[in-house]
């Protein structure tokens, strides 16, 4: 390959890969339009088949990421759901009937994910839940 044939591909390349960035660069409201759509939008992240036999559903592969839900299809209004994921560590916390509380260093979070004892500092993420045509559905708040 001559040089000057190799030295088109790189600039070639490089604009190419670089595309994206120039077009958000042009286009701001769009890709701000587009992150709104996915805040705005219901995922489906399991059955209420899945949720009512011990009243916890854990869903580590959904949509938006790994999803505990609490409560059961009779009080649909009463469910809650976090990303389990401690916020301090990474740990998976769990669910101990009034709070959720981290195994690996006893960080402890109320039902609305915010912090009651450390040593995480920031709350859990958490998410709206409904009920629809047998699944749970939830989207970021």
């Amino acid at each position: 390959m001559k040089r000057r044939d190799f030295l088109s591909l790189a600039i070639l390349g490089g604009f190419t890969s670089s595309l994206p960035v120039i077009i958000a660069a042009f286009f701001p409201s769009t890709v701000k339009l587009a992150a709104a759509e996915d805040k705005n939008k219901w995922y489906k992240v399991g059955k209420v088949a899945d949720l009512d036999p011990t009243g916890q559903l854990l869903v580590n592969n959904s949509p938006v990421g790994p999803v505990l839900i609490i409560g059961t299809s009779k009080q649909p209004n009463g469910l809650t759901a976090v990303n389990p994921t401690c916020t301090h560590k990474g740990c998976t916390v769990n669910w101990e009937g009034q709070e959720f509380i981290c195994p690996c260093h006893q960080a402890v979070f109320n039902s609305h994910g915010q912090v009651l004892q450390g040593p995480a500092r920031s709350s859990l993420q958490v998410f709206s839940t409904k009920i629809q045509h047998h699944a749970v559905w939830v989207k970021s708040v």
